[in-house]
């Protein structure tokens, strides 16, 4: 098992440069709150190793926030921060249909046709998207990359872009289209 408080200070601490005040308040909150979470993630996560991985997203989330003296039921609020981690992870791994996959077996999946002819249709097929990706606005190719490609949810995407939740579901809409209008027109 990893070490838990020095896990969630560190990797908080490398994506915000923390005082040392915060850091030893969420070295605090760790050391009072870890083993609580641990339990309510063991009940409802499987597999059992992503565990660990959700505690430490729950410190990450707790050290993002720049008010936090303003939390005034603190378990309350990491066990509600908890319960959105995981319908994120479900939302995410639905979205990527993690547990449809089957897993690789050779006298299945063995048979691909790599000709080629194959390899230079898919790659003429990669070159089209591309190609209409970079003909849309920019912030509608940044919108449709990060949500289609790096599996960022809109309201991710609308905070980075620095645009409304609206704004990045039409970039989106319009990205597809335009993708779909265009391989349909080289077809």
């Amino acid at each position: 098992m990893a070490t838990g408080l020095n896990d969630d200070v560190h990797a908080a601490h490398a994506r915000h440069a923390l005082c040392g005040a915060e850091q030893e308040r969420l070295a605090a909150l760790s050391d009072r709150y870890r083993p609580g979470l641990l339990r309510f993630f063991e009940r409802r996560i499987r597999p059992r190793a992503d565990v660990e991985d959700l505690v430490q997203e729950v410190f990450l989330r707790l050290a993002r926030r720049s008010d936090l003296d303003s939390v005034e039921h603190m378990q309350g609020y990491l066990f509600e921060v908890a319960a959105n981690v995981i319908r994120d992870r479900v939302r995410h791994d639905q979205s990527r249909a993690g547990g449809r996959h089957d897993e690789y077996r050779e006298e299945r999946h063995g048979l691909e046709d790599f000709s080629p002819e194959r390899v230079l249709m898919g790659r003429q097929s990669v070159g089209r998207v591309t190609r209409a990706l970079y003909e849309l606005p920019e912030r509608a190719r940044m919108a449709f990359v990060l949500h289609r490609f790096e599996g960022m949810r809109h309201p991710e995407i609308a905070r980075r872009l620095g645009v409304s939740v609206s704004s990045v579901e039409k970039y989106v809409m319009q990205a597809l289209a335009h993708v779909k209008r265009r391989l349909e027109e080289e077809s």
